[in-house]
């Protein structure tokens, strides 16, 4: 057992350094995209983003203008596995590389000073800003590494900008059909900001996925709708893009983009056939962003656009980019 421990252990370290060879053998070769200096990236309306274009600042944010998404990039020394931003930071989720990997959650001034860092109990999965940068969202993986494995757990939270609570969702009174419940099997995840009291997120528990309303103050989750995930509002606040679960079940299962009418409560599901595991972001009241994986290139993974009206077809919004983030100007 000694010796089959001590083999298991030296395969590890020997994937672990394999990993990390490949990772700077990315890094040092030159940029696969048209970058621009550093120092404007924080400047104008923009998207910012996690930049998965191959050679140097692979993984890193970056962004580019609002009125030129498809022009050079200006890519900073910050590397995040998940990025939100607002005018004055950003939140970023980042795996540490090791033998023994760790997970942390950092808001970011522009210039790249740290706010505060915490700990995550897992693989980053979503993060989210409120707009006035009061609060900051995470959900990490605790077991599993996707919302379509079997025996997924995922820790989710709120932050405030100094690192401290409200907390874990898991903390919160689930509300279902009115009664509050407390099943042992509950996960949540996707939170969207309303304000600085009030979210949507996703819950699951006994197979069903709901859409919750979030109370701060109260500590509440009160299920609002069903068969939502990774909840988006929108910029208006009438409505909320999301994923939904159109066929399949645990591994196979398949997600499509969907928009919820919260006056009506009417569904939509839009034009996209792949299958759509993000969270989705809007770039304006008439368009959503959302990522998916680059075909043919293992890592790499574009931003794509789609009318949420369900007219058009998708495009490429941003190609070799991941995790949008729609930041514009005050005045």
């Amino acid at each position: 057992m000694i010796l089959i421990s001590v083999v298991a252990i030296g395969a590890t370290v020997v994937v672990a350094a394999l990993a990390w060879q490949q990772y700077q053998a990315r890094q040092s070769a030159p940029s696969g995209v048209e970058t621009t200096s550093p120092a404007e990236w924080a400047s104008g309306d923009r998207i910012v983003f996690r930049n998965t274009a191959s050679g140097a600042g692979y993984g890193h944010v970056a962004s580019v203008q609002l009125s030129d998404p498809s022009g050079p990039r200006a890519v900073t020394d910050t590397a995040c596995d998940r990025v939100d931003a607002t005018e004055e930071g950003f939140s970023c989720l980042r795996s540490e590389r090791g033998i023994a990997p760790s997970y942390t959650a950092t808001l970011y001034t522009n210039d790249s000073q740290v706010v505060a860092e915490w700990p995550l109990p897992g693989i980053p999965s979503r993060t989210r800003i409120s707009d006035d940068g009061a609060l900051i969202a995470t959900t990490a993986f605790v077991t599993g590494h996707s919302y379509a494995a079997v025996g997924f757990s995922t820790a989710t939270e709120i932050h405030d900008r100094n690192g401290k609570g409200p907390g874990n969702l898991e903390d919160f009174t689930l509300i279902v059909d009115g009664s509050p419940i407390a099943p042992v099997d509950r996960n949540f995840w996707g939170v969207t900001f309303i304000d600085d009291t009030t979210f949507y997120a996703t819950a699951q528990t006994g197979g069903k996925t709901y859409m919750v309303k979030g109370d701060l103050d109260a500590r509440t989750l009160t299920a609002v709708a069903d068969d939502v995930e990774c909840p988006s509002l929108s910029p208006d606040g009438t409505r909320v893009a999301f994923k939904r679960v159109t066929s399949g079940s645990g591994p196979t299962v398949h997600w499509t983009p969907a928009i919820l009418d919260l006056a009506s409560g009417d569904v939509k599901l839009l034009p996209e056939s792949r299958n759509v595991d993000d969270q989705i972001e809007w770039l304006d009241d008439g368009t959503i962003l959302y990522g998916m994986p680059h075909e043919g290139v293992a890592g790499d993974t574009d931003v794509w656009q789609l009318a949420a009206d369900g007219s058009g077809k998708p495009e490429v919004f941003i190609a070799h980019a991941w995790s949008p983030s729609v930041v514009r100007s005050a005045g």
